[in-house]
């Protein structure tokens, strides 16, 4: 037996309501373009929108016009998705909570999770969408997954309940040191002064 083995997310596609409130969110609240649209092949009453999130993927968003905007919040049932997060610079966290306010956006302000910051808002249509940023950039050649997995395996050898900045930080050296060499022999922290 094989694994399926997967490579990344390849597109995330959505039920929306009419066009226009599809576009007008996706693209006009959280800035993805609106890259192309085309009939959905399996539904030809439905029109399928494709919206570039910002690293070359796709989110995608069945619409009808008959269809009207329910704003209540998604099923989170067993098998339900709870949310989508999105990746955003510290530059633009920093400003969320004015814009949303701006927009009479309801969100759960700022949230502390220890490795990013986050902050929850529905769209139109009730879904949950987080909005994250990393506290960290990972070493050249290295992924945040790379991090995060050295920096959980460190917060566990601590007994520490959930990753800090001093597992990061730590968890930075490690890869750097496993995927970069040295000429020197000894390269442990030292205090030339």
């Amino acid at each position: 037996m094989r694994k399926l083995q997967s490579q990344a997310v390849h597109h995330i596609t959505l039920m929306g309501a009419d066009r226009k409130t599809s576009i007008d969110f996706w693209e006009g609240v959280l800035g993805m373009p609106f890259i192309f649209e085309q009939p959905n092949l399996d539904q030809a009453s439905e029109s399928h929108l494709y919206f570039d999130p910002g690293d070359g993927r796709l989110i995608t968003v069945f619409t009808n016009e008959d269809r009207a905007v329910d704003p209540s919040r998604t099923a989170t049932d067993p098998g339900c998705v709870h949310h989508i997060a999105f990746s955003v610079s510290q530059a633009t966290f920093s400003q969320l909570v004015e814009r949303l306010d701006d927009r009479g956006i309801k969100h759960s302000g700022p949230k502390d999770r220890g490795f990013m910051d986050s902050i929850y808002f529905q769209d139109p249509l009730g879904l949950l969408i987080e909005l994250a940023s990393y506290r960290f950039e990972p070493p050249l050649g290295c992924t945040h997954a790379q991090v995060l997995l050295e920096a959980h395996k460190l917060r566990v050898a601590n007994g520490d309940y959930n990753i800090k900045d001093v597992h990061l930080a730590d968890a930075i050296e490690i890869l750097t040191e496993r995927n970069r060499d040295s000429l020197s022999e000894d390269r442990s922290a030292k205090n030339p002064y």
